[in-house]
Order: structure tokens, then sequence, then C-alpha cells
């Protein structure tokens, strides 16, 4: 089993201090790949010190593309994706190596609630679990989780679809559940974060975490979704219209406008699922 390593690394020389060491001394014939998001410090310098293939960013492009290039550079038949600031330990890489020889192409590292960064962080990574749970009719215990190993020709096929941004791991994650590649989960111990603070911002990354929940629903079932929107629209018009039959022996407008609604959101779900079975299909012709 040939083996690279792809490390996203925006200014984390501190991380990548303590990480890469570990990873020579325990996956010496590993390919080790750290891309360079667009660093100001000498995260660049560091990774080339300790003998890992760097790939530099002129400009920060974000997680995402960093895990692209990082892919598309890869010459192992397995890509293991670790983030660049030490919270993730190598010892756990055999681990997940194990599950892919037992026939997954995708193993996530799992990690519990004292490995998310905060309270509000655990809250919404439980809600996306428990969604995609529900999308998927299978048990996804860590969305997010941005340490994972997977095969490297099924996870290329999907490299079109993942966002530049930090959501990569929720679209890969739920484009293999789309295509019925089995995907397992082993749980990991995640060590605080070294250097510099974590790039994501509250607010911001709040409102886009926010829309991954309807991409969650769109990447893999559009109609499960759209579906309940458009039975409440219904039950809400054929409520009020019964009130307003009681009331005053008409059918209003607003009953209408409601019964449209339903009708356009469950055409545009059927739309939707036909536009998202087309692009599984162009993904794996």
């Amino acid at each position: 089993m040939n083996i690279s390593i792809v490390i996203p690394a925006k200014n984390e020389e501190g991380g990548l201090s303590r990480l890469l060491p570990v990873l020579r001394e325990k996956f010496q014939a590993a390919e080790v790949i750290v891309v360079n998001d667009g660093s100001t410090d000498r995260t660049s310098e560091v990774a080339a010190s300790f003998g890992a293939r760097v790939l530099d960013n002129p400009y920060s492009m974000g997680n995402g593309a960093a895990i692209k290039q990082g892919a598309r550079e890869a010459s192992g038949d397995v890509i293991v994706f670790m983030d660049g600031d030490g919270q993730h330990d190598p010892c756990d890489i055999p681990r997940l190596l194990e599950e892919l020889k037992a026939g997954y192409l995708m193993v996530v590292g799992s990690r519990d609630r004292h490995g998310q960064a905060s309270f509000g962080r655990r809250l919404a990574n439980g809600f996306y679990n428990r969604l995609a749970s529900w999308m998927t009719g299978f048990a996804v215990d860590d969305l997010t989780s941005g340490f994972r190993a997977v095969r490297r020709l099924e996870f290329l096929e999907f490299l079109h679809l993942l966002p530049n941004g930090f959501s990569y791991p929720t679209t890969s994650t739920m484009a293999f559940f789309r295509s019925a590649y089995p995907v397992a989960y082993v749980p990991v111990n995640v060590s605080r974060r070294v250097g510099t603070q974590s790039h994501i911002r509250p607010i911001k990354d709040g409102v886009r975490f926010l829309l991954i929940i309807f991409k969650i629903a769109t990447l893999y079932s559009p109609l499960k979704l759209f579906v309940p929107v458009a039975a409440v629209f219904f039950l809400t018009g054929l409520g009020y219209y019964l009130y307003t039959y009681i009331t005053a022996e008409r059918f209003t407008n607003m009953s209408l406008l409601l019964f449209s609604a339903a009708v356009i959101v469950f055409l545009i779900g059927l739309v939707s699922e036909q536009i998202t079975s087309l692009v599984y299909s162009r993904s794996r012709s």
C-alpha cells in the first residue's frame, strides 16, 4: 500500500515542527506533501527542512483548495489527510489504514466531544452529524473531521465537487455515501492546536456552516429536504383554507399562495434530484 500524506497548512510552522518529525520516523516510505496556503511565517521552510514535498500558493486559496492541490499531486494509492496544527496524532494512521484494508474506501478519524474546539462548535457538529445520519440512513460519527484516509482514485472522482473553503470533509463524506462507497469511523484523540489560532471566524463561517446544512441535503438526496418543506406549505395552506371556510365560507388568496408554494417547492425538489443524479453520473464516468 503506497501512502501519500497531505497536510494543508497556513501559518503552521509550530505545528509542523512537532508533526513532521513523527511522520518521518513512523512512515519513512510515505510521500509527505505540505500545501503551504499563502503562509506569512516559515511554514514552507520548516516543511522542506523535514523532507516534505512543499506546494506553495502565492496567496491563501482556502483549506479545500489546498486539499485538492495535494490530492492531484499525490502519487500514492491511499491519501491520508491531516491538519498541520498538531491536533492529529500520527500514531492513529495505522488504525485508519487497517479499515481501508478491510474494504472501506474512506475512513474518518472521529473526535469525541472533548476534541471539538468550543461548545458552539460541538453543538453545530452534533447537529450536522444527526442531519447527515438521517439523510444517509447510516451512523455518521464525525462529518467535519479533517483527519481521514481515502482511496485516491475514488477521492479524485469527486474533486470537482469540493469547495475551496472549510467544508471539504462534509462534501467528500456525503459524496462517498451517495455513490455507495463504504465509509468507516475510527475514534481518535485530538490534541490542542499549536501556534496560531484557528482560521475559522465565528460569524462569517457560522453563516457559511449554516449553508452546509442545505448543502448536505442537496448533495445526498434533495427530495429529503424539499418534500418536508413542501408538506409544511401544503398543510399550512390546508389549515388556513379550513379556517377561512368555516369562518367566512370562502377560499382566500393566501391559501392559493400556500398551495402554489407547496407545488413549486416540490417540483424544484424533483429537478434538484435529477441534477444531483447527473452530477454523480458524471463523477463515476
